[in-house]
């Protein structure tokens, strides 16, 4: 592994997140902790893996011009490689189509070689045919997807998330102040950007590794402090985040809370419960235990029975992620039409078993990282309809387009039952 190439590695990446199916964060990780690579041979495979994987649709159909007859899988996969750094990096000719012949066996070599050679000819028509399809390949977004956001948000809006989609994450990280205080953060770390419109947060040229080691920050999106202000967590209070790794909102709850009162931070993963344990010694976030529990089984363990009832309730629930697509990039190909409807049943029975442990006049907040009104609006009307006792106090919506951060939803329930 280590005496392999920027490009190479990107290729193995690509056929192990096709053939394995898992998430394209993880396979990428696996092979960059394994190889040898400088900082910018590093950032090159990235751009390469990801840059496909945002471009799939587009970059088959410029095949589809290139060549009549059938591809196999091994091929195309060589060949979206090469017509990414021809169409998207503007990579030299001759240097795209030498390394990219390199990557592949002798038998496939020449099919490499006259296809990209014709594609540097043809460049300006291709660009301009691939301007001309319909929205989802120009975009490469599954064709439902693209309607569905069509006629909820619109045309335009639809075009500007797609686009969104497709642009490079920046790195935003949430300034812990359970152990520094925003303006020695500043001064400590000088590489980071305050954000105007959110005081809690900086943006970063990259992962900060100090600061993340010593607890000073937390990378993760503005939008995700919208739930954690409807829910408005007081000190001393008894809090449960009912679906809390990797802890991101369970440690920002704890910083609202002074480190003051309890949260109890469940999740069904035991491996992403590790993760948020670690996260909150790192933190400082004292106030935070953990408890496995998966809410889909029916019962409710003797923990959270004897701690019960809660003065707040979050409930984060598992989604479609369709609003933070641009940072996981292999969402858009994992999704279909049918777990729009499955997944709300199960946002709903988390949440149902959640509303059990809420004390008379307590609120319970309900959020996704989704744009899909089922998952969103719709599902806090079923909740409604099915708990009358709760009552609709709020709801925020983060969208890209409009917002420019990652798509979020919250709502702010509370629970109208009297003592």
């Amino acid at each position: 592994m280590a005496q392999l190439s920027a490009r190479r590695i990107a290729l193995a990446a690509l056929r192990r997140w096709r053939r394995e199916k898992r998430f394209a964060d993880s396979v990428i990780s696996e092979f960059l902790a394994n190889a040898k690579l400088t900082q910018s041979d590093r950032a090159f495979a990235l751009e390469l893996f990801y840059g496909v994987l945002r471009n799939l649709t587009l970059l088959d159909f410029w095949i589809s011009c290139l060549r009549a007859s059938r591809v196999e899988v091994d091929l195309r996969e060589v060949l979206r490689l090469g017509l990414y750094q021809l169409f998207f990096l503007k990579t030299a000719p001759h240097a795209t189509v030498y390394e990219t012949v390199e990557l592949a066996p002798k038998r496939q070599r020449a099919v490499i070689n006259g296809v990209l050679r014709n594609a540097a000819r043809r460049r300006d028509e291709l660009l301009t045919r691939g301007d001309a399809q319909p929205l989802f390949v120009r975009t490469s977004h599954p064709q439902f997807l693209v309607e569905r956001w069509q006629r909820h948000f619109g045309a335009k809006a639809a075009d500007e998330l797609c686009r969104w989609n497709n642009l490079p994450s920046p790195v935003y990280g949430r300034v812990n102040r359970l152990k520094i205080d925003r303006e020695k953060f500043l001064q400590q770390y000088p590489e980071s950007r305050p954000l105007v419109r959110n005081a809690e947060f900086v943006e970063l040229d990259g992962l900060p590794e100090n600061a993340l080691n010593y607890g000073h920050c937390y990378v993760q999106d503005p939008s995700t402090v919208i739930t954690c202000q409807l829910l408005d967590p007081k000190p001393t209070e008894k809090i449960l985040d009912a679906c809390a790794a990797p802890g991101g909102k369970a440690a920002y709850v704890a910083q609202l809370m002074k480190n003051r009162g309890t949260i109890v931070a469940c999740d069904r993963d035991p491996e992403r419960l590790q993760i948020l344990k670690n996260n909150m010694a790192r933190l400082g976030a004292r106030i935070v235990q953990s408890l496995h529990h998966d809410w889909t089984h029916g019962y409710l363990p003797k923990e959270l029975v004897s701690i019960a009832p809660f003065d707040r309730v979050l409930v984060d629930a598992p989604c479609s992620n369709t609003g933070v697509m641009r940072r996981r990039v292999d969402v858009r190909w994992r999704l279909r039409p049918g777990d729009l409807l499955r997944m709300p049943d199960e946002q709903f029975e988390i949440t149902r078993s959640a509303i059990s442990l809420l004390k008379p006049g307590g609120v319970l907040v309900y959020s996704t990282c989704s744009l899909e009104p089922e998952e969103n609006e719709q599902l806090v009307e079923r909740l409604l309809n099915k708990f009358p006792r709760m009552r609709l106090a709020d709801e925020k919506f983060c969208l890209p387009f409009r917002d420019h951060f990652d798509g979020a939803f919250a709502a702010r329930l509370i629970n109208t039952c009297q003592f």
